[in-house]
C-alpha cells in the first residue's frame, strides 16, 4: 500500500521540514529472518516453535523491525528441516498448529508487524501426497514430476539418464523402483523436483501462494527460483543432455562444482514464472490497497540476479535478494572490496527499484565468524543505512557467532551427503542455525528441555540478549540506535556516496537538504587517519551519533571534518554540524 508518512518536524536542530513522501511499507523495511527451529521453544521439547516466535515479537518490535521471514514452517518429514515439504496447507506439528500461527499473525498485526513465510517451489518431499501418487502412476499426478528412464550400461548395470549432479553432491536422479523410472532431485534425494512444464502444478502453487496470503501474511520469499526450469528436452530430441564439465582442479564426478550447469538452472522460463506469481499477489494488492511483497532468492550472476525486478514491461519480484554482501565479502576483503560490492548492486539493479542489503543468512557464515567480532557494528551500519530494505539474520544484532556440531550430532543433509567426518565441517550448515542466544541462562534461554535440537554455540554465557539489552553499550543497543536513525529522511530518502578512504577504510554520506551524515568504518586490523572533505559539502565539525561497541567514542563527541583518526575495526555513524 502506498501511504504518506506522517510529517516529521525539526527534531534535529530545525533540519527536518515537512517530508511528505509516498513510499510503501516494504520499500525501507527491516526485515528479520527467523530459522524457527531455532529462535525460541515454547513447549519444553528443545526445538523452536511458532508459540515461540510469538511469545518474543515484542522484541523484534523493539528492535525495530518491520516483517519477520520465517524460514519454511510447512508439515515436513525434515529430511532438510522444512525445506522438504509433504504439504503446503498445514504446518509441521513439531512447530505447533493452525492455530497457533492465526495467533501469531494476531499479535503481528496488533503491534504493526508483518509476517512473511518462505516458500521453495523447485521440490516437494518424497513423502507428499503428490510424489506418492505420481510414483504410483496416478493419472492425474502422473507427470507433477520430472520422470526420465535411465539406461544399462556396457556391463548391463541400471544407469541415470544423464551425468546431472545435485546441488547436495553425486547424481541428481535417484530411482524409484515402483514407477521403475528416476526422479530428478536438484537438492536432496527426498526432494523430487516438481514438473512446472506441467500447468497444473503452476496452477497448484498459485493456490498454495493464495491459501496463506489470503490467511494473512504479508508475502513470501521464494527460494532457489533460479532451479525451477530445467532446460526442455524436446529441444534435443526428448533426451536431456549430459552437463559439460568445468575443468575446476580437484573435483570429483560428486561435487557439485565439477559440472557446468547450463542446462539446470538460470532459464528463461524461471523469470516467466515469477511473473505468474507476481500476478496473484497484485491481484490481491488491488482489492484492498495493501501490498503482498514477493522476495526471490537466487544464487547466480549480478545480472541474472537483477532480472527478477521484471524488465520495466512486466514486474517480478518486489525484493530480489541481493547477496552481494555476503558473497563477494570475506576475511580477506577490504574497503575497496565493500565498495564495490556495493555499487555493483546499486548499478546493475533498475534505477527506481529499491535496493537491499543482508550480511547474514541461515546458509552462510555468521559476521563475527566470517569476519571478526569486532565488525559486527561495522556491518550492520551498512546493513541498516544503506539506501534501501535491510535484512536482518536473527542473532547478527548481539554479534552471535558459528556453533561447533560434531559428526556425530551434524543434521544438515548437505554436510551428511559428504561421507565425510573430517571434511563435512566445510559444507555444513548447521553451525549458523544453533538455537538463538537469549541469556545466560540454561539452553541460552532458547528451551528448558534436557537437549536442544542442535547443540547451543559457545560463548552464549558472555553473547545473549539479556546481557546486552541491560548493557550501556552492546552490539544491540548499537542495532537499535541504527534502526532509529532509519526513520530519518537522509537515511529514509536521501541521497548516497560512497568511498573507499584508503585501502582499509570505507565510507559513505547519506543526506537530505542539509542534514547530512557520514558513515565510517576500518575493516584494517590497524590504526587509520582520514580527511572525511573528500566527500563533497563535507566539513567543519561533525558529531558522533553512533559508534561501535570497541570505539572510544560516544555519542555527541565532536570531530573534525579533516582529520580523524580511527583504531582498528572502528566504525562510526557522524552528523555533520551546520
Amino acid at each position: 500500500m502506498l501511504m504518506i508518512l506522517p510529517v516529521l518536524f525539526a527534531a534535529v536542530d530545525g533540519r527536518y521540514e515537512n517530508v511528505n513522501v509516498k513510499l510503501d511499507w516494504w520499500e525501507n523495511a527491516v526485515f528479520y529472518l527467523i530459522y524457527p527451529r531455532s529462535f525460541m521453544d515454547s513447549d519444553g521439547d528443545g526445538i523452536g516453535d511458532i508459540n515461540g516466535i510469538t511469545s518474543r515479537l515484542d522484541y523484534l518490535k523493539d528492535l525495530g523491525v518491520d516483517a519477520a521471514w520465517l524460514s519454511p514452517i510447512y508439515r515436513s518429514p525434515n529430511q532438510d528441516f522444512g525445506f522438504d515439504v509433504s504439504d503446503f496447507y498445514s504446518i509441521q506439528p513439531d512447530y505447533g498448529t493452525m492455530e497457533d500461527f492465526e495467533q501469531l499473525l494476531k499479535k503481528a498485526n496488533e503491534i504493526n508487524m508483518k509476517i512473511v513465510l518462505e516458500l521453495v517451489p523447485n521440490h516437494t518431499s518424497n513423502e507428499s501426497e503428490w510424489f506418492i501418487k505420481s510414483s504410483n502412476k496416478d493419472e492425474y499426478y502422473h507427470d507433477w514430476f520430472v520422470w526420465e528412464n535411465g539406461h544399462l550400461d556396457a556391463q548391463g548395470r541400471r544407469r541415470p539418464p544423464n551425468n546431472w549432479i545435485s546441488v547436495f553432491r553425486k547424481s541428481a536422479w535417484q530411482y524409484s523402483p515402483i514407477r521403475d523410472q528416476y526422479y530428478l532431485n536438484q537438492f536432496g534425494v527426498t526432494q523430487p523436483d516438481l514438473n512446472f512444464r506441467n500447468p497444473v502444478v503452476e496452477e497448484e502453487i498459485k493456490n498454495i501462494l493464495k491459501y496463506w496470503l489470503e490467511k494473512g501474511v504479508a508475502g513470501f520469499s521464494m527460494n532457489s527460483v533460479n532451479y525451477i526450469f530445467e532446460v526442455d528436452k524436446d529441444l534435443y530430441g526428448g533426451i536431456y543432455p549430459d552437463e559439460p564439465a568445468t575443468g575446476k582442479p580437484g573435483l570429483g564426478p560428486d561435487d557439485y562444482d565439477y559440472l557446468d550447469h547450463i542446462y539446470t538452472k538460470d532459464h528463461e522460463e524461471n523469470y516467466d514464472l515469477i511473473s505468474q506469481f507476481r500476478e496473484v499477489f497484485d491481484a490481491l494488492t488491488l482489492r484492498d490497497n495493501l501490498t503482498r511483497v514477493l522476495i526471490t532468492e537466487a544464487y547466480t550472476s549480478i545480472k541474472n540476479a537483477v532480472r527478477y525486478y521484471g524488465d520495466g514491461m512486466r514486474s517480478d519480484a518486489h525484493i530480489p535478494f541481493n547477496f552481494a554482501l555476503i558473497e563477494d565479502l570475506n576475511k580477506e576483503s577490504d574497503a575497496r572490496d565493500i565498495k564495490y560490492a556495493v555499487d555493483k548492486w546499486l548499478t546493475y539493479k533498475p534505477l527506481r527499484q529499491p535496493a537491499n542489503w543482508g550480511i547474514g543468512s541461515l546458509d552462510k557464515s555468521r559476521v563475527a565468524s566470517r569476519f571478526r567480532p569486532k565488525l559486527v557494528d561495522a556491518f550492520n551500519m551498512l546493513v541498516l543505512l544503506l539506501p534501501g530494505i535491510a535484512i536482518t539474520y536473527m542473532g547478527e544484532e548481539i554479534g552471535m557467532t558459528n556453533g561447533f556440531v560434531t559428526w556425530t550430532k551434524t543434521m544438515d543433509p548437505l554436510a551428511c551427503n559428504t561421507d565425510d567426518p573430517v571434511n563435512f565441517v566445510k559444507v555444513s550448515r548447521d553451525p549458523y542455525r544453533t538455537p538463538f542466544q537469549w541469556s545466560n541462562g540454561k539452553n541460552a534461554g532458547f528451551s528448558n528441555a534436557e537437549k536442544t535440537w542442535l547443540p547451543l554455540a559457545d560463548g552464549y554465557q558472555h553473547i545473549n540478549v539479556e546481557k546486552q539489552r541491560s548493557a550501556v553499550r552492546s552490539h544491540y543497543q548499537v542495532y537499535r540506535s541504527l534502526t532509529n536513525l532509519r526513520s530519518r529522511p537522509a537515511f529514509r530518502l536521501g541521497g548516497y556516496q560512497s568511498l573507499a578512504l584508503t585501502k582499509n577504510v570505507f565510507a559513505f554520506k547519506r543526506w537530505y537538504n542539509d542534514d547530512a551524515y557520514v558513515v565510517v568504518m576500518n575493516v584494517g586490523k590497524s590504526y587509520q587517519v582520514v580527511n572525511l572533505t573528500a566527500f563533497d559539502l563535507i566539513f567543519g565539525q561533525l558529531e558522533v551519533e553512533v559508534s561501535s561497541v570497541h570505539s572510544s567514542r560516544t555519542f555527541s563527541d565532536d570531530i573534525h571534518a579533516t582529520f580523524l583518526d580511527l583504531a582498528a575495526d572502528e566504525a562510526l555513524v557522524l552528523r555533520m554540524q551546520v
